[in-house]
């Protein structure tokens, strides 16, 4: 090989480098901002698109949940504790004893 095709060979390689880096990128950004679509009824109140931890202040409680994503149910606050229920969309689950909700 000549000094001429080395360059080209770095080149080609730090550009598909660029573009391999670009495209992990672009598919890992998605995943990170994601909300579910619907809403969540914790206790009649609504949560729009919701995404992470919600507490549940009053027993007994109920959960709702029309999203298009499954909602953990926790024995703990702050989503801790055990997972005493999965709530499934278009499913509604009462508890005495869940003290935190998480949506993905």
């Amino acid at each position: 090989m000549n000094r001429r095709s080395v360059t080209m060979v770095a080149k080609l390689t730090r550009t598909f480098g660029a573009l391999a880096a670009a495209a992990a990128l672009a598919l890992a950004v998605p995943n990170s901002a994601y909300a579910a679509q619907g809403i969540l009824h914790i206790n009649g109140q609504a949560h729009p698109d919701p995404s992470g931890c919600y507490a549940i202040d009053w027993f007994p409680s109920s959960v709702t949940n029309n999203t298009d994503a499954i909602a953990e149910v926790h024995s703990g606050p702050d989503c801790t504790g055990s997972v005493e229920w999965l709530v499934y969309p278009g499913e509604t689950y009462r508890t005495e004893t869940a003290q935190s909700v998480f949506i993905l």
